[in-house]
């Protein structure tokens, strides 16, 4: 694959030997976060596959959301955060001095927890994010996008006839796969979503976890969940992330969910997936 992330110096050699074969869509490498002093997660290996969902589970202030928001440099917009080691995008280091973390957000899409369409029209939402990351075309053209990003969020039948209403005079859950079709509506490779459920009614959650299975033949997906049946529901993959003695979130155990669920290797693990902790 070759990537269109803009550089203003040439991408480093692995000059501490940490390697890439660019065959997964994000590979962490020895991946510190801190905020300020505060260690927040330690020394992530992880290896995301493509067009498969993975979920990161774990207890509270583990790190699953800033593993997450490192992912596409979320974390830049921190003040207090800094990051250490390498998140290789199809084999290049998002990291690297020189890339710009928008452009890398144009590749690796986000969803967060709580809603949040713009202040602006159905359509406007689609088209004003496809505008601001470099859309140029005719206005028949946008129109098209439109209803694409809506059909691959599964909402144009329900909006179709009402895209000049405000989006946020939808249902919290119509306003999460509006966001869903923002993201998709600019082409990324990945989708980020950081629990994307968590406030929506279990109707709109089921509808949200039958988008992503949709979705996974064209993006890859990572999500952060607390709801552990949801994970064993929609993800292909499980990375599981607890805390250490010094309160710094790692990376305890990963691999295919059935695995994960039903056999995992770890004690602290089969602890969590059964609620006995967390």
């Amino acid at each position: 694959m070759t990537l269109n992330i803009k550089l203003a110096a040439p991408l480093l050699s692995n000059p501490d030997g940490i390697s890439s074969n660019g065959d997964y869509a994000i590979e962490a490498r020895q991946l510190h976060v801190y905020y300020g002093d505060f260690l927040a997660v330690k020394d992530v290996e992880l290896d995301i596959e493509i067009r498969k969902i993975t979920a990161l589970i774990g207890p509270s202030g583990c790190g699953k959301s800033t593993v997450l928001r490192a992912f596409n440099r979320m974390n830049d917009l921190i003040p207090i955060a800094r990051t250490e080691g390498e998140v290789l995008f199809h084999g290049q280091n998002i990291y690297t001095p020189g890339i710009d973390p928008v452009e890398v957000r144009k590749h690796i899409g986000m969803v967060f927890q709580k809603p949040n369409p713009f202040p602006k029209s159905i359509y406007e939402n689609i088209a004003w994010g496809a505008r601001i990351n470099g859309f140029k075309g005719r206005k028949s053209d946008m129109d098209n996008l439109v209803e694409s990003a809506l059909r691959g969020a599964a909402l144009w039948d329900e909006v179709k006839d009402k895209l000049q209403q405000s989006g946020l005079s939808l249902s919290g859950g119509q306003q999460q796969r509006l966001c869903i079709a923002r993201a998709i509506a600019v082409k990324p490779d990945i989708i980020l979503m950081d629990e994307p459920a968590s406030s929506l009614d279990p109707i709109s959650t089921l509808k949200i976890e039958e988008l992503m299975r949709d979705l996974k033949s064209e993006y890859t997906i990572i999500i952060v969940t607390h709801n552990m049946q949801q994970a064993a529901r929609v993800s292909d993959f499980t990375a599981f992330f607890t805390l250490n003695e010094q309160r710094a979130g790692f990376l305890m155990e990963y691999g295919p969910t059935n695995e994960l669920f039903l056999n995992p290797k770890e004690k602290i693990t089969e602890d969590y997936i059964t609620g006995r902790f967390g």
